[in-house]
């Protein structure tokens, strides 16, 4: 079983996520990555190392459970329940979903697997206000969870949700509200039954307007140094999150997140060269829990540490103004 000194990823052990008593108590397992201390919404994640043993197979109370192989070893995982035997070889973007309130079964792991990722989706995920679309809860339990599958997509996804985890970026919770209602679009649509996919094609074409898109903009300049969220910016828009997340992307040439991320690295840099403020007050106004989280993306995105590019004597580098985006996305959407 890998220990957490093999894993560079679990020097900084989290506490314990309201999951992480079922996986404690069974089996040997390792927390190597937890959302608990992140205030994120739409979803919360472990990342384990799970050892050889065989362990109930359960679900929560509520949630729905995504486990992602983001590693991929070739071990052999058996699920056994009444009616279900499955076996797969693990390898990157091997899938396995339990259903809410599932409790039969059994899990049998034959190998070491080194880094697992439970994604735990609420039923909130799957409301209209998140996807645009009218899902029973009864739906939920039409997910394929009787087989494991691969999904480069959802594998890409959880990689992603790690490595916010492993290093923070000013965006992190916009990011993950953002893949939390991909998940859920992506489940509904290829791993629930042919009727209730269907009934969420037609939605997926909802556009944004640029009188909507100009709001929304206005909005994120306006709250940079506040607590943006997806949701807010989707109610701004009067789309679904889901469906505001993909149209911004159309009209604006990236996602959400990242329009963002690009706009608080321009207010980065003002503040550094217009202002005296501290460095964790900076840091703190622009979505980080921590000065060495700002000082680490600063330095990824500009080269330099944030009190090294204040102090250098190099001339303002010219950043777009909100009136030279909106006059530029006639060419982008």
């Amino acid at each position: 079983m890998s220990t957490a000194s093999a894993h560079p990823i679990a020097e900084r052990r989290p506490e314990p996520h309201q999951h992480c008593d079922f996986w404690q108590s069974h089996g040997p397992t390792d927390l190597l990555l937890s959302s608990s201390d992140r205030g994120w919404s739409g979803l919360s994640v472990e990342v384990r190392a799970h050892g050889k043993s065989v362990i109930p197979w359960r679900g929560t109370q509520s949630d729905t459970e995504i486990c992602v192989d983001v590693s991929g070893n070739g071990s052999l995982v058996t699920r056994r329940a009444t009616g279900i035997s499955d076996q797969a070889v693990t390898g990157r973007n091997t899938i396995w979903l339990t259903p809410a309130g599932w409790h039969e079964g059994s899990v049998d792991i034959g190998g070491d697997l080194p880094e697992i990722a439970h994604i735990y989706l609420p039923p909130s995920q799957f409301s209209r206000a998140k996807l645009g679309i009218e899902v029973d809860a009864s739906a939920l339990g039409t997910l394929r969870y009787d087989r494991a599958f691969e999904d480069p997509l959802l594998g890409e996804m959880a990689r992603a949700i790690a490595s916010e985890l492993r290093t923070e970026t000013s965006v992190g919770r916009l990011l993950v509200e953002s893949l939390a209602s991909s998940m859920a679009a992506r489940l509904i649509q290829n791993y629930m039954t042919s009727s209730t996919a269907r009934s969420a094609a037609p939605l997926a074409r909802q556009g944004l307007d640029r009188r909507r898109l100009f709001r929304v903009l206005d909005y994120i300049d306006a709250n940079l140094e506040g607590d943006l969220s997806l949701d807010r910016m989707a109610s701004i828009a009067y789309l679904s999150r889901y469906h505001f997340a993909r149209a911004f992307r159309q009209a604006v040439g990236q996602p959400p997140h990242r329009y963002v991320a690009a706009r608080r690295l321009q207010r980065a840099r003002a503040l550094l060269t217009q202002s005296d403020r501290p460095l964790i007050d900076i840091a703190l106004a622009l979505g980080f829990s921590s000065q060495a989280n700002f000082n680490r993306a600063f330095r990824q995105a500009t080269g330099m540490a944030p009190g090294q590019y204040r102090r250098a004597p190099v001339s303002p580098r010219p950043e777009m103004s909100l009136a030279d985006i909106r006059q530029a996305l006639p060419i982008l959407a």
